[in-house]
């Protein structure tokens, strides 16, 4: 069965010094198996830092991800900001592939009035472009581009638009907010059964090898009629998250399980708790 390994999305509030490396280290202390390297605000690791991050990471047995910027809308009405937007990502994408990560995460576009086509469309094309430049430290895994599923109705993401832009571009693959999931449909993608549904599409689509190396985020969430309004700790939102890890189980998904509630490794640590606990 492959292996689900579960951690924070950053440096664990635990770890001491606000450092990518104690980060790493206080993962491999809790006994989780991953970080995600938080590059939403901009990337600030360099190449030699870069390279340490690896070692370590792979001396303490912790998998690396990364998450790009959150300024990224590859269906902008600016070229600019199109632009910006593929420079920022392939930046993420070359420095996470020196630290060894196996995924960048990144939030693709907002429908900013256009149809759901026409900005799957502009996507699609970017995308293609990003996996054509973008550049892998030679000899190594290359790693995979996720566009991650949104949690607001007006941001393009949908669980059925990622598989579909998987399926259709070599290279990508969709990261699962399951939280966002919820959100998005105001509550309504809450049981065991509708995670079930999302882990069927996925497999029908891309193939059992897509469960076999999945990327999630779970996390508390809050939410309204546009979706999703802020993160919470899971005990404080209705995520029916034993349900999900339930399902995760029983189609036997591998991967990784980033935690994004507030608590960080209290979370992740439940999480991992919980999903143990059905076998």
């Amino acid at each position: 069965m492959p292996e689900l390994l579960f951690g924070t999305a950053g440096i664990p509030h635990s770890a001491g010094e606000r450092t990518t490396l104690k980060g790493i280290e206080r993962i491999a202390e809790l006994g989780l198996g991953c970080m995600e390297l938080e590059f939403v605000r901009g990337v600030r690791v360099n190449e030699k830092s870069a390279i340490e991050i690896k070692q370590l990471a792979r001396e303490k047995g912790v998998r690396l991800s990364a998450h790009a910027s959150y300024f990224i809308n590859f269906n902008a009405r600016e070229t600019e900001k199109i632009t910006a937007s593929r420079k920022r990502l392939l930046h993420a994408v070359r420095i996470a592939s020196l630290c060894g990560a196996r995924s960048v995460v990144f939030h693709a576009a907002f429908y900013m009035g256009d149809s759901p086509q026409k900005t799957y469309d502009a996507v699609k094309n970017q995308t293609e472009e990003i996996i054509n430049q973008a550049e892998f430290v030679a000899g190594e895994e290359r790693l995979i581009i996720r566009p991650e599923t949104t949690g607001k109705i007006s941001q393009f993401g949908t669980i059925e638009e990622l598989v579909n832009l998987s399926s259709e571009v070599n290279g990508l693959a969709p990261c699962v907010d399951f939280a966002h999931c919820h959100a998005r449909t105001n509550g309504k993608t809450n049981s065991y059964e509708d995670f079930c549904d999302i882990l069927s599409c996925i497999e029908n689509k891309l193939g059992k090898a897509a469960l076999d190396d999945m990327h999630i985020h779970i996390a508390g969430i809050a939410y309204g009629d546009k979706g999703e309004i802020k993160h919470l700790n899971l005990k404080e939102s209705d995520l029916n998250y034993p349900a999900l890890l339930r399902a995760l189980k029983d189609f036997r998904v591998g991967g990784l399980v980033i935690c994004e509630s507030p608590n960080l490794e209290d979370d992740a640590l439940l999480l991992q708790e919980t999903y143990r606990y059905f076998g």
